[in-house]
């Protein structure tokens, strides 16, 4: 299973082993990640998922539909390497990946 890294706001790490298909927000939950609050469970409508995923990663990652770019104006803290983690599916080509989760 692909390995996702995940670093708090204050600079903590976490690896999630992730099962493929699930999208990363669902493997934080299940792992126990908080700082990925997910309010809405996963439907891309509230931002509160929001990670910077690592600039290194943005070439597989991608960047936001449409969709989750209107979230994303609301978010805080949003950079160009923002996503919202319910729209990220892990893949095997994903292990490795690393996420900022911000404040």
């Amino acid at each position: 299973m692909p390995l996702l890294y995940f670093v708090s706001p204050d600079g903590e790490t976490r690896s999630v082993e992730a099962e493929p298909g699930l999208s990363v927000m669902e493997a934080a939950r299940r792992a126990g990640i908080t700082w990925i609050v997910a309010e809405c469970g996963g439907a891309c409508s509230c931002a509160t998922c929001h990670v910077r995923v690592d600039a290194d990663w943005m070439g597989r990652v991608g960047g936001p539909g449409a969709g989750e770019q209107d979230m994303l104006d609301f978010a805080e803290n949003v950079g160009d390497t923002s996503r919202l983690s319910c729209q990220i599916a892990v893949t095997d080509a994903l292990d490795g990946l690393v996420l900022h989760c911000p404040s």
